[in-house]
């Protein structure tokens, strides 16, 4: 099969015997197609565009659905295996449906001695999930994530993948009863959240319009540089290299013969 020809989206796919897929009805359609063909032409290299096809999959069917597989091996012209050697390597890519809004907790070390466990136990036992599960209604979805990248703001967690900072288990529980209620909430450093397929949207590289809502950089992650200034602390010149650098001689190799002047 061509990179061009790809199979009738309306035929069900098998999951070939693996425990982790979910069959759901896909809602990838030509709409998505053709879109994932404008991702396709961004890339000198066409296999270059598989992550933000996967998330573009992600942000129709919710997860990386069979359907999605296949149709991203047909358009790159690789086989299935290949595509999901990239689906499994990647924590945020799901092979099971997630929820409207999809909660991450950081359990790294400065955010759980800061209080991450803590709002991690306080989310489990309010929405009654383990790690990588989703609520029976399908509006929260739940995982544990090894680090969010945002120490200065620990603990910390996201939803929808945007950060929520300085959180305490009552606060959390509180953003938790609002998104239940419909009710609008505004990331720390973000947006008003929408939801987990739109912000898969947004990473498959189709802006949303929200890239500028709320700071670039808040107070403690420039707090360093501020210091720096006041005390006039600068970085140490670096050190030139020279990429013209002679080659060190080699000392000729000696033999137990030679080094004792003997022979044969």
């Amino acid at each position: 099969m061509s990179h061009t020809e790809i199979r009738d989206l309306s035929q069900p796919l098998g999951s070939g015997g693996d425990p982790d897929v979910v069959q759901a009805p896909s809602r990838i359609n030509e709409q998505t197609v053709a879109e994932l063909r404008e991702l396709l032409g961004r890339y000198p290299v066409a296999r270059s565009a598989l992550l933000p096809m996967l998330h573009l999959v992600q942000s129709v069917d919710g997860y990386v659905s069979e359907t999605g597989v296949q149709l991203c091996a047909d358009l790159l012209g690789i086989t299935v295996s290949e595509v999901l050697e990239v689906a499994t390597f990647y924590t945020m890519f799901k092979r099971r449906p997630a929820g409207k809004h999809h909660i991450g907790v950081c359990r790294t070390a400065l955010c759980a001695v800061l209080g991450g466990d803590a709002i991690w136990d306080a989310i489990r036992e309010k929405l009654e999930l383990e790690d990588g599960e989703t609520t029976p209604d399908g509006l929260f979805s739940l995982e544990g994530i090894q680090c969010n990248a945002a120490c200065d703001y620990a603990p910390v967690l996201t939803i929808d993948w945007e950060f929520m900072d300085n959180m305490t288990p009552e606060r959390a529980l509180t953003c938790i009863d609002l998104l239940a209620a419909g009710q609008p909430i505004r990331s720390t450093r973000g947006p008003i959240l929408t939801n987990f397929r739109a912000s898969e949207r947004v990473l498959a590289g189709f802006p949303d319009g929200k890239a500028d809502d709320g700071p670039a950089a808040g107070a403690p992650s420039v707090r360093g540089v501020r210091i720096a200034k006041v005390n006039q602390w600068t970085a140490p010149e670096p050190i030139p290299v020279s990429l013209d650098t002679p080659e060190t001689p080699q000392t000729p190799r000696t033999t137990p013969a030679t080094q004792s002047g003997g022979g044969e």
